[in-house]
């Protein structure tokens, strides 16, 4: 039998709560409220979870979220209403698992867990085969772009990882094509309005400034630079445009495919500005975008202003050495270059359990489920770059190697935090932490996966196909 104070549970509703009582019973949980503004009655519905039933109720509102740990429940702001009390409640009650022995021992199911490495072991074997297909492809396609324009740099065949292809999805790859004669550089000193457009008119009213993860990029910002950078197929009033550079390279591809003889395997994609490509392997079709990319490996972005203040993870040591590994501006959209920090993040990854944790094993689960049974598809809404976001977070907010013994607990947790991040709509890019990742994401979608994340937060086992 237990009771908590009246302070406790008012955040929860908008009159005073004067008592709370719980008892768990065998491999149930029953809740009753008592309170100003009604009365919950907690009752087992399948002999594993409970179901909240109203049996009196005078528009109680709770916030609208869903709370990672229980004890952030209860401590929600007031201001922050949203649905009516039965409908979270019984959700905070599913996601606090009073009955741990009931919900997590059929989630760390030995069994489960085997079918679970099994099939991330065939995942890792088919994307192996994958990317092994794909780089002799994009390497051959990429010698031969650089022999027709020397600001594009070939993308080197490598035996092991390669960091220019990064995997988001089993079909889909994000390859980042190196381009020379841009070498020491540094910010911006001053800003400036720009007027013109792609077409080379100029504008009555100035572009819009570049948001979170965009920027501009002056050729004057490089301290050396070959002479084609400054040429009007690429340069705008001494800016270098990406969907200039996109136009150019575009050809250049379209050319290639050509002259490789690969028209039986490699075809464009009509994505623009994006180049994209779909390229024919042993194991399916693989969807490519082909993305030009200057590499700054001599400074930290500005714009990201990382760590925010001290934090346990990852150590002062560890982020002064992935700091040294600079970052990246991708050519993505018409006016304005995108941040990427491909290195530092495969950093990250690489010295994720030096402490014997799980933490790996939780983001591998993770990628598993959200292909198989919560986002599968070519192009999913979710892909493994925002589970390993999520991952990054998690880690910062439990820094300690006892929270990530338990695989069962460590995993269900990120599950909580993807769930959170979807239901909101609203996902922090790691590094630039005013960047929203699911700022552009189609909404339907991601309340689908919301649905699908909350029936497994309710019963959380493992189910593959």
């Amino acid at each position: 039998l237990l009771s908590c104070p009246c302070s406790l549970l008012s955040p929860l509703t908008t009159g005073k709560c004067h008592r709370t009582l719980a008892r768990e019973k065998n491999a149930t949980f029953s809740i009753l409220i008592s309170c100003g503004t009604g009365a919950i009655e907690m009752v087992p519905s399948s002999g594993r979870y409970a179901n909240a039933v109203v049996t009196e109720h005078r528009a109680a509102r709770v916030p609208n979220v869903v709370a990672e740990r229980p004890e952030d429940a209860l401590r929600a702001p007031a201001s922050q209403t949203g649905n009516l009390l039965p409908e979270l409640f019984s959700n905070i009650v599913l996601l606090a698992k009073p009955d741990m022995k009931d919900g997590c021992s059929q989630f760390g199911n030995e069994s489960l867990n085997d079918e679970l490495r099994r099939k991330v072991d065939l995942r890792r074997q088919w994307i192996s085969q994958t990317v092994e297909e794909v780089q002799k492809i994009v390497h051959h396609l990429t010698t031969e772009i650089s022999y027709q324009d020397i600001r594009f740099q070939a993308v080197l065949y490598s035996d092991t990882y390669n960091e220019n292809i990064k995997v988001l999805a089993p079909t889909q790859l994000l390859i980042t094509v190196p381009m020379r004669g841009l070498a020491g550089y540094r910010e911006a000193r001053q800003q400036r309005w720009r007027y013109y457009t792609l077409q080379g008119a100029r504008l009555p009213c100035p572009l819009r400034d570049p948001e979170g993860l965009q920027q501009w990029l002056e050729v004057e910002q490089f301290l050396k630079s070959l002479w084609q950078w400054h040429e009007a197929d690429v340069n705008t009033d001494g800016d270098i445009v990406p969907a200039k550079v996109l136009q150019v390279f575009r050809k250049l591809v379209e050319n290639a495919i050509e002259t490789c003889h690969l028209s039986g395997k490699v075809s464009m994609l009509m994505d623009r500005p994006a180049v994209r490509v779909a390229v024919e392997t042993s194991t399916g079709r693989v969807e490519l975008e082909l993305t030009p990319s200057v590499e700054i490996p001599t400074a930290w972005s500005k714009k990201a202003r990382w760590p925010s203040c001290l934090k346990r993870w990852p150590s002062a040591e560890r982020v002064q050495c992935i700091k040294s590994f600079g970052f990246s501006l991708l050519a993505c959209s018409n006016y304005h270059w995108q941040l990427s920090f491909l290195r530092a993040e495969r950093v990250l990854l690489e010295q994720l359990d030096e402490d014997g944790g799980c933490r790996r094993k939780c983001l591998q689960a993770m990628r598993q489920m959200k292909e198989d049974v919560w986002c599968p598809g070519k192009r999913p809404v979710i892909t493994s770059y925002h589970l390993q976001t999520v991952l990054f977070w998690t880690c910062e907010k439990y820094p300690h190697p006892k929270d990530w013994r338990v695989f069962s607990r460590a995993f269900l947790r990120l599950v909580r935090k993807l769930h959170k991040c979807v239901s909101q709509h609203f996902l922090k890019h790691y590094f630039v932490r005013k960047s929203n990742l699911l700022r552009y994401a189609n909404s339907g979608e991601l309340g689908a996966l919301a649905q699908k994340l909350a029936f497994f937060l309710q019963n959380p086992q493992i189910s593959l196909p």
